[in-house]
């Protein structure tokens, strides 16, 4: 792709990526380019509307912010101007004819339209409105009685300086508004903004009486807009649907002056409107893959980009953080893959702040930890769900790999006793603190050992409670600790029927064609003997053609008091 065309141009022309059949080949197989204007599509599109040329971008591989002035998009729209109080019954009247955008709404407030009920019966069109309806006259003592009910906490309701006084002013927003006299802004948030386009050039001037919102528009009582569908912005009035046009003939008979309005509106689509996968379509060149999705671990975004992806990966980053804020205000990239001891990860910050100490609310438990100096994977979490289920509140937990205790502090909320032990100072240091964090400290023992070592030590002292559930969450390497179970009970008679067998869930990967035969065969070799029955389970694919699985089974009585096959130092 020529890095020197414009944003706009590559808006324009991304064919496989926005859904629509831009190229028809001819018979001569050349490439021709058919413009999909008139495509039917729902809701708004960065392809569609109309705004200021954007600058073209000369390498976005050298830039790390995002001008969110292009992504503004303007849509001329249609509307009926009706009467506040009958809004939601011609919603639901007209919903299939009304704008049905996602996240923008089909009614658009007018502003300064509502004004005091004491007052609208002055400035309404119909004097029968405020002949004979007057409230009569109350006593003075009356009269207090009734301000009195009238004044709440936040100031006296019917006197607006009052209750100016009585509280404290709101700061107002403000927003770049445009310098034109032709219209008159509507409603405006961070996400879209609606402006009316006047066309009445004689109209009534209210401004010195209700205010400067009233300048250019005769006052008509609280009125709303319910913003018809696209295709009809630039229709004539007998073009439109049967429903609407029956709404404005039925009150244009009624004579006098018509209280439905079809008018023109200009819809206006911020920044932060647009999903992350849109901005990604249109900041990335066309063979690349867009990046859909990433890991959340508290406040931080982990990514995992491709080579590919490596460019971009500031603006990547950017718009990953603009899309996703407050709950995420980091947002991170693994370089390397894991094969130090400790299973840390090493990690570039690419947006938002520099903190990777965050807490982790999983099931109802929070965890602390440093995603600098421990191993957390959030997409387990349905799969710790899963074990922590088949646990029995009589059982005793021995967690091998521990980490920052997202299996042992759950295990410890439902069994009777948990072992937890793991070979990374930093999270043993994070799972005390965890333990005192989710008050567990008395059913949790922590320890700072080697897999090996500490297997032998659990199941040889005879202070320790009967082991029921073994986990080895380990998955490069698990497999491997499995000989420490030879022999595990060699000091026991083997006729000794009060020793009890544990079940162990061992973790691991796998990428033959079929991985539970595989995984199967491994444990097999680590026991020397074979495990009849053993319970599979595909707990994710962590890579095309890799598998990630658990295995669960008890340990067979052979294995537990056979002879050992290494010595344990």
């Amino acid at each position: 792709m020529n890095p020197t065309f414009s944003l706009q141009t590559r808006l324009a022309f991304s064919p496989h990526r926005l859904l629509c059949k831009p190229f028809s080949f001819s018979s001569s197989k050349t490439l021709t380019v058919v413009a999909c204007s008139n495509s039917l599509h729902h809701g708004p599109s960065l392809r569609h509307g109309h705004g200021s040329v954007p600058e073209p971008v000369p390498n976005l591989t050298e830039q790390s912010s995002i001008d969110r002035d292009i992504f503004t998009r303007v849509f001329d729209l249609a509307a009926l101007r009706v009467p506040a109080a009958e809004c939601s019954e011609l919603e639901r009247r007209l919903r299939g004819h009304l704008l049905n955008w996602p996240r923008i709404r089909n009614v658009a407030r007018v502003s300064g339209d509502d004004v005091d009920p004491s007052i609208s019966k002055l400035l309404s069109r119909n004097p029968e409105s405020y002949s004979s309806d007057e409230e009569p006259q109350l006593s003075p003592v009356l009269h207090r009685e009734k301000l009195i009910k009238q004044f709440n906490h936040r100031g006296f309701i019917n006197f607006r300086n009052l209750a100016k006084i009585s509280r404290p002013k709101k700061k107002k927003k403000r927003y770049n508004e445009r310098n034109d006299d032709s219209t008159e802004k509507i409603e405006t948030s961070s996400v879209y903004k609606v402006e009316l386009v006047s066309e009445e050039d004689n109209a009534e001037d209210w401004s010195t009486l209700i205010g400067e919102e009233f300048k250019g528009g005769s006052w008509r009582g609280p009125t709303r807009l319910l913003l018809l569908d696209e295709r009809y912005a630039k229709t004539e009035t007998h073009m439109l649907p049967g429903a609407v046009k029956a709404l404005l003939y039925c009150e244009n008979e009624r004579g006098i002056n018509s209280l439905y309005e079809l008018v023109h509106c200009r819809l206006t689509i911020f920044y932060s409107y647009w999903q992350m996968t849109e901005l990604l379509e249109a900041l990335l060149p066309e063979d690349v893959i867009v990046p859909s999705g990433f890991e959340t671990i508290g406040h931080i975004a982990h990514l995992n980009l491709r080579e590919e992806h490596l460019p971009y990966k500031k603006l990547i980053a950017q718009v990953v953080l603009d899309k996703n804020k407050p709950k995420i205000q980091t947002v991170v990239n693994k370089t390397d893959a894991i094969e130090n001891d400790y299973r840390t990860m090493q990690l570039e910050v690419l947006a938002g702040n520099h903190s990777l100490v965050t807490t982790v609310i999983e099931n109802g438990i929070r965890f602390q930890l440093d995603l600098a100096t421990v191993y957390w994977n959030s997409r387990l979490a349905t799969e710790r769900q899963r074990l922590i289920a088949s646990f029995t509140n009589s059982d005793v937990v021995c967690d091998v790999f521990a980490g920052v205790g997202p299996i042992a502090i759950s295990a410890a909320r439902k069994a009777r006793h948990v072992y937890a032990n793991d070979l990374n100072p930093n999270a043993v240091e994070y799972i005390e603190r965890n333990i005192v964090l989710n008050k567990l400290d008395r059913k949790i023992e922590v320890f700072n050992m080697d897999g090996r070592r500490f297997v032998n030590a659990i199941f040889s002292s005879p202070q320790i409670f009967p082991i029921t559930q073994v986990v080895m969450n380990l998955p490069n390497d698990a497999a491997e600790f499995l000989d420490i179970f030879k022999g595990i009970f060699r000091n026991r008679s083997n006729d000794d029927d009060s020793c009890i067998l544990p079940k162990i869930h061992v973790y691991g990967f796998s990428k033959a064609q079929n991985p539970e035969f595989d995984f199967h065969e491994r444990i097999n070799m680590a026991l020397c003997e074979t495990v009849r029955e053993v319970e599979m389970n595909r707990v994710r694919l962590v890579a095309p053609g890799k598998w990630m699985l658990c295995a669960s089974f008890n340990l067979p009585r052979a294995v537990a008091f056979g002879k050992p096959l290494i010595k344990v130092v």
